[in-house]
This record gives structure tokens, C-alpha cells and sequence, in this order.
């Protein structure tokens, strides 16, 4: 016996919420002071205590477009923040002057917002504050907690060559060997860093090292580098430094000026974070930093299937002209995703039902439009296209209906929904239909448009019967082909008193139904009929060359009738074409004038197996 119940379907796990609520059941973070800005010790302790409970950070380096794979990030942090009492930062990671761009960093707070995100919080007596940080503003607290290590003598200056170092580093079963620079005095290697910091030296030929164990079984703490010479124009702060921290260096540092609680981030550094908490500790222990330090946790990043993320393949197929730069809409940088038509809230729902484990894996690309179409369904507003034209004449129309009348038509803008209003559109003697909707040898089983025929034992058969969806039930009657056999007509004439939402609507029955736009009132439109970019769903797996797995079919461009209703609509407004799928007006093409429409995704999966 069934249960009366309705079974609701477990939520994907998220670990980090055991560990956030953990936290707080322990007080962990209880005391915190913050300033109302980030700084080091001296700095917070004279703030007031954190009103935020917990604090998280989405930290992108501004060398490239946002993609998909970061969408999951930005819900995580963020969600995590506004469920908890906490705030989440948005952090630039500048500190690699030669990739970065400005404009990463405007197009990277625009798809923050768009994806429903702020860094603004609201805190006692109406007062706001902006989260909106730049690692490279504390360049100068980064380069005094590398003298404090110096002096300390955790650190030193090593003059090895790039491939000495690489060489005496070992590997996974050879312990590495200590740099002939490893004992130098305090003193001298901060002459050294200050003339590494003053541009007395090439770059590259020296970098400052944490002094750790060159025999530790995590290679990542066999002495990394701290600082590289590097002389390059920074987008925020020009060309005051020639040396720059590394991220693994910086990273832990900003979490700290900025008083995060949990620094979430994906697997790859894991191996990383022991690195990390030897950071926070040395400078806690110096004075620099208080107590308690933020946390890394990581976490499984998503893995799409279909795509690919690399920053590098991205670029390659921008440059490549593979497709039409960074907002393509088969792209999965999110301004590209965007354009297609995904909606920020189905991003939001692919994020979540991804799950937040350790475990890797991959989601199917249809987990995406899945969501894409729930969210889609309820509030996309419906419309009739004809993607494929042909033309369909109703050659009884004048007698039935009169000549030179049309038939005033209407459909509900959303099914289900009374509040949704009505489209209009009208109904003539002239109508387009797609051209799979009629075939002069119907196989066994088709249920659209044929024309009297005989069958294979020479019997005569009608011409088919259909009804033209909120129109008439007609029956056809014949057809007209060009010189090569092309059908460029097809004919059939209306049954009267079949008129749809009239009492005689059901008196002939059907089996096929068939949407349609009238020839003269149509909407003349290209559409652009977009699908996944590679054939293969790991299209750069084994290292195989990915352009080997792009799909011919991922664009293509028709020319197609749509109802009147749609005139006059605005950029990025999104319909359901019946029988179709989910359409938008592209945001950069479309006008008034010329309208230009994206399909986003089929109404079911054409790629199940």
C-alpha cells in the first residue's frame, strides 16, 4: 500500500555546515574583533567585537572570465554566510601583475551580482559596509610579515637557479637537498630582500623561501617561496613593487587581515594548507596576527560534463575564434552562460544539488538544463515559433470564414497560472507550419499533416486530420512541389464549427495538434539554435587535444515566424516556444527592428541515451 505521504527527496550533503555549526555550538570564534576594515593584530584589537558570526570569501584572481565551476563557489560562500549571521567577501587575488586585468575585475563583480550576491552588510544602527577587498592593498603588511620571518629566521634569500631549485627540491621518494644560501644570518638576508624589494637585482635571480624542512613528506613545505622578482605594471598598484608574494604566501595572509573564520576552497589545496596554518602560526607567534586564525577547508569543486574550464582552452578557443569571444553563448564562462539564457537561479540549483563533499566526480550537463527548465517553467511566458517554415494554405477559408477576415485567437500567457494574462494573435487563410509537421508518405504511427494517398494495396486514403492548436480542426487535401519535388505548399481546408473553446471543438477527434504563426502577421526573427559545444563529454580528458570533440551542430542559425505577441519585447526576455524549448532575446543582437532569439535549451533531454 502506498504511503499517503508525499516523499520528499533528501538535500544534497554539505559538510561544512557540520563544521560551521560545530564551531559556534563551541564558541571557536567567540571574541573576534573587527575594526570595520582589515588589518593586522594591533588593528582589530582595537575594533569592537565581530557582529558577524562567521565570515567566508570568494577570492578570484582577475586573469579571465568567471565560469560555471565558480558559480558552485560563489553559492557556497555566500549561502553559508547569509544562513550563519555572517558576511562574505568578495577578495581580488592580485598578486600575479602579468595576467591580471581590470577588466576581469569589473566583469567578475558584475556576474557576482548577478547571480543574486552582495559583499554589502548591514550592521547595528542602519550602518553598511562594503566587503569589496584587493589583496594587493596589503602589499605592504605582506612585505612586513616577510621581514618579521627574516628576522626571526624562518625565512631567507636564495640565490639558486630556477632548475637548481627544482633539482634540490627531490620529489615524492628523495628528500630534498638544503640550499648552500639556507644558513645565512638573519642580518643578511634582509640587506638581501631589501635589495630584492628596492629592484638591485634581475628578475630571477633571486627569490625569498620559507625555512621549513627540506625532508618534510609534503613537498609544499620543503622551504616554498614567499617572493619572486618580477617586474610588471600592476593593474591597482602600477609600478611601485618589483617583487610580488606568491598566492601561497598571500592567501592565508588576506584570510587573516580580514578576519575570515572558514576559508573554503577546492581539493587542489589541500596539500597546500599545512603551508597555510604555518603561516598564520609563525605570524600569531611573532605578533603580528591574533588569535583564533581562520580555517581552510576544501572541498570537491564542480565538474561539468561537456565543457571545458581550463582558463588556457578558453582563451585558446577565444583567440582560435572557435567561437565569438568570451560571451559566446555556448561558453561556460558565466557572461556566456548568461547570454545563452541560464538564469541565475538555475545555476543556484545545479550548485546545490552538486552536493559539498571530498568526493569528486562528474554532473551530466542535463543536471544543468534540468534545472534550468524547473526554473524556467513556471514563469517563462509561452509563444509560438515555426522554426522550419512551410506553408500551409486553407483553401475553403473565404467560404467558412469570409474573405479578407481573420480569426481573433488567443492563448494563455502561462498554463495554470489566471493571473498570467492572455496572448493574442489571429488566425488567416495563409499559415506557416513546420515542415516535419507534413510528409507525403507518412510512416505508420505519424500523426500530422498527409494528403489523400493509396496505400500498398492501392485502397484509397484520406487526407489526414489535425487541429491547428487554439484554432480550427482541418483536413488535408492535397499539396504543391517545386521543379526538384520540394513541397512548397501544403493544402488543406477547415472543418467547420471545430473552433477551439466552442462547443463544437470536440466533435471531430484528433490525434495530432499542431503549432502555427499566420503568414500575415508573423514575426520575422533569426533564431539561433545553440547545443553543447563537444560531442564528447570529457572533451579534453587523457590530454587529448579538445578541438578533436567539437560539435559541428553547436550553432546554427534558421530564419523563423513567430507569433505577433512577441513584437516589442526587450533583450534577455525569455519565453518557452511551444514543442520547442526555452528561448531568449539575445542581449546584444536583438532589437525592436531586427529581433534575434537564442534557444537556451530543448524542453526535454536530446541527448539521453
Amino acid at each position: 500500500m502506498s504511503s499517503p505521504h508525499k516523499e520528499v527527496a533528501a538535500k544534497p550533503g554539505n559538510f561544512l555546515r557540520a563544521v560551521i555549526e560545530r564551531d559556534l555550538e563551541a564558541g571557536t570564534y567567540e571574541g573576534r574583533r573587527f575594526a570595520g576594515t582589515p588589518g593586522d593584530a594591533e588593528h582589530q584589537a582595537a575594533g569592537a567585537p565581530d557582529l558577524a558570526r562567521i565570515r567566508t570569501r570568494f577570492p578570484p584572481e582577475p586573469n579571465g572570465y568567471l565560469h560555471v565551476g565558480h558559480a558552485k563557489s560563489i553559492w557556497l560562500n555566500f549561502s553559508l554566510a547569509q544562513d550563519y549571521g555572517g558576511v562574505c567577501h568578495l577578495r581580488f587575488d592580485d598578486t600575479n601583475p602579468e595576467k591580471e586585468e581590470q577588466e576581469y575585475v569589473d566583469a567578475i563583480v558584475e556576474m557576482v551580482h548577478w547571480l543574486g550576491y552582495d559583499w554589502r552588510a548591514s550592521y547595528d544602527a542602519g550602518t553598511v559596509r562594503e566587503h569589496l577587498y584587493y589583496a594587493s592593498d596589503y602589499f605592504d603588511f605582506m612585505y612586513r610579515a616577510a621581514e618579521a620571518l627574516v628576522q626571526a629566521g624562518l625565512a631567507y634569500v636564495d640565490e639558486q637557479s630556477a632548475e637548481e631549485m627544482r633539482v634540490n627540491r627531490g620529489d615524492f621518494n628523495t628528500p630534498g637537498t638544503n640550499s648552500p644560501f639556507r644558513d645565512r644570518s638573519p642580518a643578511e638576508n634582509l640587506a638581501r630582500l631589501r635589495e630584492m624589494r628596492d629592484g638591485l637585482h634581475a628578475d630571477g635571480a633571486m627569490v625569498l623561501r620559507a625555512k621549513i624542512d627540506m625532508a618534510s613528506p609534503n613537498i609544499n613545505l620543503r622551504d616554498p617561496t614567499l617572493y619572486r622578482i618580477k617586474r610588471a605594471t600592476h593593474h591597482n598598484t602600477g609600478d611601485r613593487w618589483c617583487i610580488y608574494p606568491m598566492y601561497t604566501y598571500a592567501h592565508p595572509l588576506e584570510d587573516a587581515l580580514e578576519q575570515i573564520t572558514h576559508s573554503i576552497c577546492t581539493l587542489e589545496f589541500e596539500d597546500q594548507r599545512p603551508f597555510y596554518d604555518w603561516v598564520l602560526e609563525r605570524l600569531a607567534d611573532l605578533g603580528l596576527l591574533t588569535h583564533p586564525l581562520p580555517k581552510q577547508y576544501e572541498f570537491a569543486r564542480l565538474n561539468l560534463s561537456y565543457i571545458v574550464t581550463s582558463k588556457r582552452k578558453l582563451r585558446q578557443m577565444v583567440e582560435e575564434g572557435i567561437v565569438d569571444g568570451w560571451d559566446d553563448p555556448r561558453m561556460p564562462t558565466l557572461v556566456g552562460m548568461r547570454r545563452r539564457g541560464y538564469t541565475p537561479g538555475s545555476l543556484r540549483l545545479l550548485a546545490e544539488r552538486s552536493g559539498v563533499s571530498k568526493a569528486g566526480g562528474w554532473i551530466d550537463y542535463s543536471v544543468l538544463d534540468g534545472a534550468l527548465r524547473e526554473d524556467l517553467d513556471p514563469k517563462a511566458p509561452r509563444a509560438m515559433a515555426v522554426l522550419d517554415p512551410l506553408k500551409l494554405r486553407l483553401t475553403n477559408w473565404d467560404a467558412v470564414i469570409g474573405r479578407g477576415q481573420t480569426l481573433p485567437c488567443t492563448a494563455p500567457s502561462l498554463p495554470g497560472r489566471a493571473d498570467s494574462g492572455h496572448r493574442h494573435f489571429t488566425l488567416g487563410p495563409e499559415v506557416w507550419i513546420e515542415r516535419e509537421d507534413f510528409q507525403v508518405d507518412p510512416p505508420k504511427g505519424y500523426h500530422r499533416l498527409s494528403p489523400p494517398r493509396r496505400d500498398v494495396s492501392g485502397k484509397p486514403v484520406e487526407g489526414s486530420v489535425v487541429r491547428l492548436k487554439y484554432g480550427y480542426v482541418i483536413r488535408c487535401t492535397g499539396f504543391v512541389a517545386d521543379a526538384d519535388g520540394q513541397v512548397s505548399e501544403v493544402r488543406a481546408e477547415l472543418i467547420p464549427d471545430t473552433r477551439s473553446g466552442t462547443p463544437g471543438a470536440d466533435a471531430v477527434k484528433t490525434k495530432g495538434v499542431l503549432t502555427w504563426v499566420a503568414a500575415h502577421d508573423a514575426l520575422r526573427a533569426e533564431v539561433r539554435l545553440y547545443d553543447r559545444l563537444f560531442t564528447e563529454s570529457q572533451p579534453d580528458a587523457a590530454g587529448r587535444d579538445f578541438r578533436d570533440c567539437l560539435n559541428a551542430d553547436s550553432r546554427r542559425v534558421v530564419t523563423a515566424w513567430l507569433e505577433p505577441s512577441l513584437a516589442g519585447i526587450h533583450a534577455d526576455d525569455k519565453f518557452q516556444f511551444e514543442r520547442h524549448g526555452y528561448f531568449v532575446a539575445d542581449r546584444k543582437d536583438h532589437s525592436a527592428a531586427a529581433p534575434v532569439f537564442n534557444r537556451i535549451t530543448t524542453l526535454k533531454d536530446s541527448w539521453a541515451k
